[in-house]
């Protein structure tokens, strides 16, 4: 396995990448599978999901995760446990996420709620100077476009925070380009972050 594809398995942790991950977890219309023999079944079926699991499973002896398949071992070790709830629940209805994707690009767009250390650019001590805010925006098709663009090519979460700070800037403190022209919207210490589609 080249480095490269070790990199594409793993998956990508951060505050953005998370919320957006819930976000998108929060329109399936089946629940997961729960135990251990319906998760590596899933995986099983989905190869994608199964190299995820090769580490893990790799621990284990290979009539191990086939009984786990066929019903015969029911409770894997906290390592494995937890690779293939990961494991499943990545690859779980790619149907459903393609089109809450496509109708957030296309006509739905995304609504971002966090709270964080928000400001611009602006003289010392005046009331421009960041402080934490808690704030709700419906953020351009565009600007969503971008955002989960972004994530669709494995962006760090830096790349990401970037492309989120924009975003915010343009929709709450510049209303759309309708407000504060040229405004430097400064976007720091996330203490939470959501979104919603």
């Amino acid at each position: 396995m080249t480095h490269q594809e070790q990199q594409q398995m793993a998956p990508v942790r951060g505050q953005m990448h998370d919320g957006l991950e819930r976000a998108e977890r929060s329109q399936f219309t089946r629940p997961v599978p729960r135990s251990a023999r319906a998760q590596m079944r899933f995986c099983f079926l989905r190869r994608k999901a199964l190299r995820r699991l090769r580490r893990p499973v790799s621990a284990s002896p290979g009539a191990q995760s086939s009984g786990y398949r066929q019903g015969a071992l029911r409770k894997p070790h906290k390592a494995l446990r937890e690779a293939l709830v990961e494991a499943a629940t990545s690859q779980w209805q790619p149907q459903v996420r393609a089109r809450t994707r496509a109708h957030a690009v296309s006509s739905g767009g995304l609504v971002i709620s966090g709270r964080a250390r928000f400001g611009f650019s602006a003289a010392a001590d005046s009331s421009d100077d960041p402080r934490e805010r808690s704030i709700t925006t419906a953020v351009a098709l565009t600007y969503a476009a971008e955002i989960l663009a972004a994530r669709g090519r494995g962006a760090t979460e830096e790349e990401l925070h970037s492309v989120v700070a924009q975003a915010i800037g343009e929709s709450y403190f510049r209303q759309g380009g309708n407000h504060a022209h040229g405004l430097d919207v400064v976007f720091t210490d996330v203490v939470y972050i959501d979104f919603g589609f």
